[in-house]
């Protein structure tokens, strides 16, 4: 799969299965059929609990409780074995968790260099840059652990950006942003985007990324 990009997530019918008993929320996704197609730039707005998050980890393939079906360009998610995600994962979907999964002994630096020395995929200069621009700098040499929520988040951001993707997952990435800091993060993610021919799919419960144009469900 690594030599062909993935031109479409297919949701056909997808309901998490805790909806199942409890009667679907009304919403734009669960139980309709959704093509998001590469190059995309999709904002997902909802309330806590209706199950943004789980969209998320079913297109990641961290979840799996879910009816319906999930494809990529056509191939049923459910038929893919444990080296087709880990190829998934590294070459067509990046992903940034509501939880960050940062490693809080260790350093900005040392969190987003994990990511790259496995993928080579941004130059040092390039990352310094994007440190730079975030204003994270002059925490780069710093244990996540003692950042602040907002600081960890864009350590997270930039670790994501660090690798090759046909989409990119943002579990409220700007959630704890403020203005001028969201409106960085969108022109990175955009141009990282941009450059890889890459859609975006972010959710939102109210403070979502300032992307230029995007197209909204709710959820």
């Amino acid at each position: 799969m690594s030599g062909e990009r993935i031109e479409a997530i297919e949701l056909r019918g997808l309901l998490p299965e805790v909806f199942a008993s409890e009667g679907a929320p009304d919403s734009e996704i669960w139980l309709k059929d959704i093509d998001f197609k590469r190059g995309c730039r999709i904002i997902v707005e909802a309330a806590s609990g209706i199950g943004k998050s789980s969209l998320c980890a079913y297109i990641y393939g961290a979840r799996a409780d879910y009816r319906g079906r999930l494809l990529f360009s056509g191939r049923d998610a459910s038929t893919l074995g444990m080296r087709a995600w880990q190829e998934l994962r590294r070459c067509h979907l990046a992903y940034l968790p509501q939880e960050l999964g940062l490693f809080p002994e260790l350093t900005a630096l040392e969190n987003i260099r994990l990511k790259n020395d496995l993928t080579g995929h941004s130059s040092d200069e390039e990352i310094a840059r994007r440190l730079e621009l975030l204003g994270i700098d002059s925490r780069s040499h710093f244990p996540v652990g003692r950042m602040s929520v907002g600081q960890q988040q864009r350590v997270a951001l930039l670790r994501c950006l660090c690798q090759p993707f046909d989409f990119l997952l943002l579990d409220e990435p700007v959630s704890h942003l403020d203005a001028e800091n969201n409106a960085v993060a969108a022109r990175m993610v955009e141009e990282e985007a941009d450059r890889q021919g890459a859609g975006i799919i972010a959710t939102s419960v109210g403070n979502r990324l300032r992307l230029s144009s995007f197209e909204t469900l709710k959820l």
